[in-house]
């Protein structure tokens, strides 16, 4: 199968495709699984069943997520009954009115992934770590060679595209997400729009919002001016770079607005924002209303500023030696964040490198 050769055309890419309670009728629960999205409210309280029929009814099931189990890096057990690590391989596409992508198939197909993000949940649940990697990151796919790192998707299927960042980390990854970007449009929406702080004033020169410009600093973007500006790369200069802080961006505000108690108390908010995104979610069959709500209980503590995003560092821009336009990896910085892992000490990590929560 042949690859794109340059990041312009990659931009044909992938498609595939919470809330709180009263206080005193429940605890309060988050859901923290970016992107996506990747938090949105399952809450308990009188309507918690159709919650979770919803989110299950709405989401698609990846029914093989996983590669061979013997090609894995092994389980990570509980300590003294405490919860384990968690890791979620969150995958981001752009349908943009294209056919959905194909979740259910490990063979060879054209789709690919805009953006990845690797989501840490510690075994204290004291905080919530999304690493973002750059999708034209350039490693080894197990069984295909050296590509980017958004090429295992369309070589493999879902299963290669978790082998892939399981070899790079040498991490298990327990749970996978999928969220279309169309999706962002619809939770926004349903949240009353989204004050993001835009770093870089553009204005689209393609697209459904071309022309509409983006000035700097904090603005409430509503549902399709929250889609133009994730999807937003090529009015920067350093293109996906900038769009994955963007991403960022708008991901820690839907987090800090969906867990903000205005947000958690209002059923009909609550469900809007559950009906919105369901649709443009696939996860794995393990990855239920469920296994949200359980996660959600032990992460019932978690703030905005308990959640740290950053992207996974690299040596910049390059050319492969098949002429392929490309993000060359830092080795260096991969041991190190794969060894914390390894340790549950991701925040020793971001300690030391400057990282601050929430930011």
């Amino acid at each position: 199968m042949t690859l794109p050769t340059d990041t312009e055309t990659a931009e044909t890419e992938s498609r595939p495709r919470r809330q709180r309670s009263p206080k005193k009728t429940a605890r309060n629960v988050l859901i923290g699984f970016a992107a996506v999205v990747l938090i949105a409210g399952l809450i308990g309280g009188a309507y918690l069943y159709n919650l979770a029929q919803t989110f299950n009814s709405g989401t698609t099931k990846i029914e093989t997520a996983f590669p061979e189990e013997s090609t894995r890096p092994q389980k990570t057990e509980p300590a003294n009954g405490a919860p384990a690590p968690m890791n979620i391989l969150v995958m981001g596409s752009d349908t943009r009115g294209s056919d959905e992508l194909d979740v259910d198939t490990a063979a060879a197909t054209d789709q690919r992934a805009d953006t990845l993000m690797l989501v840490h949940i510690p075994a204290d649940r004291k905080n919530v770590y999304a690493v973002s990697l750059m999708r034209d990151l350039w490693v080894t796919i197990p069984g295909k060679g050296e590509s980017k790192i958004n090429g295992a998707l369309a070589l493999g299927g879902v299963p290669l595209m978790v082998q892939t960042v399981e070899s790079l980390f040498q991490q298990r990854i327990d749970h996978v997400a999928m969220v279309d970007f169309e999706g962002f449009k619809g939770l926004t929406d349903a949240l009353g729009g989204v004050e993001v702080d835009v770093k870089i004033p553009f204005a689209p020169a393609s697209g459904p919002m071309k022309g509409h410009y983006y000035p700097a600093g904090k603005q409430t973007l509503n549902g399709d001016e929250a889609l133009a500006f994730v999807r937003e790369r090529k009015s920067f200069s350093d293109g996906d770079y900038q769009r994955v802080r963007n991403q960022q961006a708008y991901l820690k505000s839907i987090i800090s607005k969906t867990i903000a108690r205005e947000t958690l108390t209002n059923p009909v908010t609550v469900n809007s924002m559950v009906s919105a995104v369901s649709p443009f979610v696939s996860v794995d069959k393990s990855f239920d209303a469920a296994a949200i709500g359980s996660l959600a209980v032990e992460l019932r503590d978690i703030r905005a500023t308990d959640t740290v995003m950053f992207t996974l560092p690299t040596l910049g821009t390059g050319t492969s030696l098949d002429g392929q336009s490309i993000v060359v990896a830092d080795t260096d910085a991969i041991s190190e964040i794969s060894s914390a892992l390894s340790k549950d000490q991701l925040g020793a990590y971001v300690t030391a490198h400057s990282l601050e929560k929430g930011n």
